[in-house]
């Protein structure tokens, strides 16, 4: 007896404003909403903390897809996509999808120096998985355009309880007069986090909404710099200038990383 052979299923069909998409496999890629990414200031091809950078992009795609990322293609991908931008200076992200397949985004450069006094509004919200720089972060986009709208400049995203994690694009340090803390809760451990915890004699420790009056000062930091804090809600803090002198000289001390491999002379 012949088993009738199936009917293989057709490929997948994707349009855009009436027009067939080119590599519609990638594009239900990076549609789907399931990845991760980094993101990056190059400055005349180097970045600060690459091997950050690639290790967490390595380990999140274990985790997301159960297969490993080796930095040398990462290495290979952004340098070529930074070249081809014909910026020497730049901001830079790169997206891991499923099947391990990666886009680079290349944009304008983010202000080099320190960023402008953020007044912070706080949310009840926590990110799944927040130890994953994931895709999908329509919680954090949704409650910073809230808080924008409401005059400040950003979420900053807490428990129920007001236990502080993180702001919504940024991580947030506060200064007790002795000790650089960094709240304990769950949260993304962003590079330039990573960068300064060390060089600041840091410390982690839960942080909530109620402690604020015992903190003389705090900043936030992410991919795109390092600014003070001047306020959350009601509480206004003070911008620290010789803290931030000194936040800002440990970040400058950090090493760039070429983003190309030096050639071995034979």
């Amino acid at each position: 007896m012949t088993t009738p052979h199936a009917t293989p299923a057709p490929p997948t069909h994707v349009e855009i404003d009436g027009v067939p998409a080119a590599d519609p496999e990638l594009l239900a890629a990076l549609m789907s909403g399931y990845g991760h990414f980094t993101a990056m200031q190059v400055r005349d091809g180097r970045v600060k903390g690459l091997g950050l950078h690639l290790e967490r992009l390595d380990r999140s795609t274990r985790e997301l897809f159960d297969e490993e990322l080796p930095g040398d293609r990462v290495r290979a991908l952004l340098a070529r996509a930074v070249t081809n931008s014909g910026r020497r200076d730049c901001s830079a992200r790169v997206y891991v999808h499923e099947g391990v397949r990666l886009s680079v985004v290349v944009r304008e450069p983010a202000p080099d120096g320190p960023g402008a006094p953020q007044r912070l509004m706080s949310v009840g919200y926590l990110r799944p998985a927040p130890h994953i720089k994931h895709l999908g972060g329509f919680g954090q986009s949704y409650h910073g355009e809230a808080a924008r709208r409401a005059g400040y400049d950003d979420a900053l995203l807490t428990s129920p309880d007001g236990d502080i994690s993180e702001g919504a694009v940024t991580n947030i340090a506060f200064w007790d007069g002795s000790s650089v803390v960094w709240p304990s809760a769950p949260c993304l451990t962003g590079i330039t986090m990573a960068l300064l915890e060390p060089l600041l004699g840091s410390v982690r420790r839960p942080v909530s909404l109620a402690d604020l009056g015992g903190y003389r000062a705090a900043f936030v930091t992410n991919s795109r710099g390092i600014a003070p804090v001047s306020g959350i809600d009601t509480v206004d803090l003070t911008v620290d200038e010789e803290l931030m002198k000194r936040v800002y000289s440990a970040y400058d001390s950090v090493e760039w990383d070429a983003l190309r491999e030096a050639r071995q002379e034979p």
